[in-house]
Protein backbone atom coordinates (compact mmCIF):
# COMPACT_ATOMS: atom_id res chain seq x y z
CA UNK A 1 0.00 0.00 0.00
CA UNK A 2 1.37 3.51 -0.72
CA UNK A 3 0.87 5.01 2.53
CA UNK A 4 1.22 9.22 2.06
CA UNK A 5 2.14 10.74 5.79
CA UNK A 6 1.52 14.43 6.54
CA UNK A 7 4.31 15.40 9.19
CA UNK A 8 6.43 18.79 10.65
CA UNK A 9 9.94 19.05 9.15
CA UNK A 10 10.78 20.69 12.28
CA UNK A 11 13.35 19.00 14.95
CA UNK A 12 10.66 17.60 17.53
CA UNK A 13 10.70 16.05 21.33
CA UNK A 14 11.03 12.27 21.43
CA UNK A 15 7.78 12.94 22.86
CA UNK A 16 7.05 13.16 19.68
CA UNK A 17 9.47 11.82 17.22
CA UNK A 18 8.80 8.11 19.27
CA UNK A 19 5.53 7.86 17.88
CA UNK A 20 6.99 8.28 14.38
CA UNK A 21 9.65 6.02 14.75
CA UNK A 22 7.38 2.99 15.43
CA UNK A 23 4.62 4.19 13.19
CA UNK A 24 7.22 4.24 10.32
CA UNK A 25 8.93 0.84 11.27
CA UNK A 26 5.74 -0.54 11.32
CA UNK A 27 4.84 0.79 7.83
CA UNK A 28 8.04 -0.55 6.46
CA UNK A 29 8.32 -4.21 8.43
CA UNK A 30 4.74 -4.63 6.46
CA UNK A 31 5.78 -3.49 3.15
CA UNK A 32 4.22 -0.34 2.61
CA UNK A 33 5.58 2.41 0.57
CA UNK A 34 6.70 5.91 2.32
CA UNK A 35 4.91 8.71 0.01
CA UNK A 36 5.87 12.05 1.72
CA UNK A 37 7.39 15.34 1.34
CA UNK A 38 10.53 13.91 -0.04
CA UNK A 39 12.36 15.86 3.15
CA UNK A 40 15.46 15.47 4.96
CA UNK A 41 14.52 17.61 7.89
CA UNK A 42 12.59 16.93 11.12
CA UNK A 43 10.27 14.54 11.52
CA UNK A 44 9.78 14.08 7.73
CA UNK A 45 13.42 12.76 8.05
CA UNK A 46 13.19 10.30 10.94
CA UNK A 47 9.98 8.90 9.24
CA UNK A 48 11.96 8.38 5.81
CA UNK A 49 15.09 6.84 7.80
CA UNK A 50 12.71 4.52 9.93
CA UNK A 51 10.94 3.46 7.11
CA UNK A 52 14.11 2.76 4.52
CA UNK A 53 15.99 0.92 7.94
CA UNK A 54 12.73 -1.36 8.54
CA UNK A 55 12.83 -2.15 4.68
CA UNK A 56 10.15 -0.09 3.32
CA UNK A 57 9.92 1.87 -0.13
CA UNK A 58 10.74 5.74 -0.40
CA UNK A 59 8.62 7.99 -2.77
CA UNK A 60 9.23 11.95 -1.97
CA UNK A 61 7.21 14.31 -2.99
CA UNK A 62 8.97 18.07 -3.07
CA UNK A 63 9.00 21.58 -4.05
CA UNK A 64 11.38 23.32 -6.34
CA UNK A 65 11.76 26.11 -2.90
CA UNK A 66 12.81 23.34 -0.74
CA UNK A 67 15.08 21.39 -2.86
CA UNK A 68 18.14 22.15 -0.43
CA UNK A 69 16.27 19.53 1.90
CA UNK A 70 15.74 16.46 -0.31
CA UNK A 71 15.87 13.24 1.28
CA UNK A 72 18.98 11.80 -0.65
CA UNK A 73 18.03 7.69 -0.35
CA UNK A 74 14.15 7.98 -1.54
CA UNK A 75 13.75 5.61 -4.02
CA UNK A 76 12.05 7.92 -5.83
CA UNK A 77 11.58 11.49 -6.30
CA UNK A 78 9.11 13.48 -7.18
CA UNK A 79 10.14 17.37 -8.00
CA UNK A 80 6.11 20.01 -8.56
CA UNK A 81 6.57 23.44 -9.15
CA UNK A 82 4.59 24.56 -5.86
CA UNK A 83 2.95 23.27 -2.70
CA UNK A 84 -0.32 22.90 -4.24
CA UNK A 85 0.79 20.76 -6.87
CA UNK A 86 2.96 18.81 -4.33
CA UNK A 87 -0.11 18.37 -2.46
CA UNK A 88 -2.13 17.10 -5.41
CA UNK A 89 0.82 14.56 -6.43
CA UNK A 90 0.95 13.13 -2.56
CA UNK A 91 -2.83 12.47 -2.53
CA UNK A 92 -2.71 11.12 -5.91
CA UNK A 93 0.10 8.96 -5.24
CA UNK A 94 -1.56 7.69 -1.80
CA UNK A 95 -3.83 4.52 -1.19
CA UNK A 96 -3.66 6.05 2.55
CA UNK A 97 -2.98 9.12 4.13
CA UNK A 98 -1.88 9.20 7.99
CA UNK A 99 -1.25 12.76 9.60
CA UNK A 100 1.18 12.96 12.30
CA UNK A 101 2.26 15.83 14.40
CA UNK A 102 2.99 18.88 12.02
CA UNK A 103 2.32 22.74 11.92
CA UNK A 104 0.88 25.04 9.66
CA UNK A 105 1.35 22.94 6.51
CA UNK A 106 0.38 19.78 7.67
CA UNK A 107 -2.63 21.30 8.69
CA UNK A 108 -3.37 22.63 5.33
CA UNK A 109 -2.83 18.99 4.03
CA UNK A 110 -5.07 17.37 6.40
CA UNK A 111 -7.77 19.95 5.71
CA UNK A 112 -7.61 20.21 2.25
CA UNK A 113 -7.49 16.46 2.12
CA UNK A 114 -10.59 15.97 4.29
CA UNK A 115 -12.29 18.66 2.46
CA UNK A 116 -11.89 16.64 -0.99
CA UNK A 117 -13.10 13.82 0.57
CA UNK A 118 -16.21 15.10 2.16
CA UNK A 119 -17.20 16.17 -1.52
CA UNK A 120 -16.25 12.58 -2.83
CA UNK A 121 -13.32 13.56 -5.12
CA UNK A 122 -11.49 10.63 -3.44
CA UNK A 123 -12.32 7.56 -1.01
CA UNK A 124 -9.02 7.35 0.34
CA UNK A 125 -8.91 6.24 4.14
CA UNK A 126 -7.47 9.42 6.17
CA UNK A 127 -6.46 8.69 10.02
CA UNK A 128 -4.87 11.50 12.73
CA UNK A 129 -2.31 10.11 14.63
CA UNK A 130 -3.34 11.64 17.74
CA UNK A 131 0.22 11.64 19.74
CA UNK A 132 0.13 13.18 23.29
CA UNK A 133 -3.24 14.32 22.25
CA UNK A 134 -1.88 16.93 19.78
CA UNK A 135 -5.63 16.48 17.65
CA UNK A 136 -7.65 16.66 20.53
CA UNK A 137 -8.78 20.06 19.52
CA UNK A 138 -9.31 19.31 16.02
CA UNK A 139 -10.82 16.14 17.25
CA UNK A 140 -13.29 18.44 19.05
CA UNK A 141 -14.01 20.91 16.28
CA UNK A 142 -15.21 18.26 13.86
CA UNK A 143 -17.47 17.01 16.53
CA UNK A 144 -19.19 20.18 16.92
CA UNK A 145 -19.22 20.38 12.59
CA UNK A 146 -20.81 17.39 12.52
CA UNK A 147 -23.38 17.93 15.31
CA UNK A 148 -24.12 21.18 14.29
CA UNK A 149 -25.02 20.19 10.88
CA UNK A 150 -21.74 21.58 8.71
CA UNK A 151 -20.35 18.03 7.44
CA UNK A 152 -22.90 16.16 4.86
CA UNK A 153 -21.11 12.93 5.73
CA UNK A 154 -20.68 11.10 9.20
CA UNK A 155 -17.08 12.08 10.60
CA UNK A 156 -16.00 8.64 10.95
CA UNK A 157 -16.17 8.25 7.32
CA UNK A 158 -13.97 11.03 6.82
CA UNK A 159 -11.37 10.64 8.80
CA UNK A 160 -10.49 8.19 11.91
CA UNK A 161 -8.11 8.85 14.91
CA UNK A 162 -5.69 6.65 15.53
CA UNK A 163 -3.85 6.70 19.55
CA UNK A 164 -0.97 5.06 17.90
CA UNK A 165 0.99 4.10 15.08
CA UNK A 166 -0.03 -0.32 15.25
CA UNK A 167 -3.85 0.98 15.70
CA UNK A 168 -3.60 3.05 12.50
CA UNK A 169 -1.97 0.66 10.34
CA UNK A 170 -4.81 -1.91 12.09
CA UNK A 171 -7.44 0.45 10.41
CA UNK A 172 -5.54 1.31 7.18
CA UNK A 173 -5.03 -2.54 6.56
CA UNK A 174 -8.15 -3.93 8.11
CA UNK A 175 -11.20 -5.19 5.99
CA UNK A 176 -13.45 -1.96 6.57
CA UNK A 177 -10.44 -0.17 4.69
Amino acid sequence: MNITVFCSANELAERYTKPARDFARLLGEHGHTLVWGGSDAGLMGVVADEVKAAGGRLVGVNVGMLSHKTYQGADELVMTADLAERKAVLLARADAVVVLVGGLGTLDEVTEVVELKKHGLHVKPVVLLDTEGFYDGMRTQLQRMAADGFLPRPLDELVRFAEDGAEALAYLEGPSA
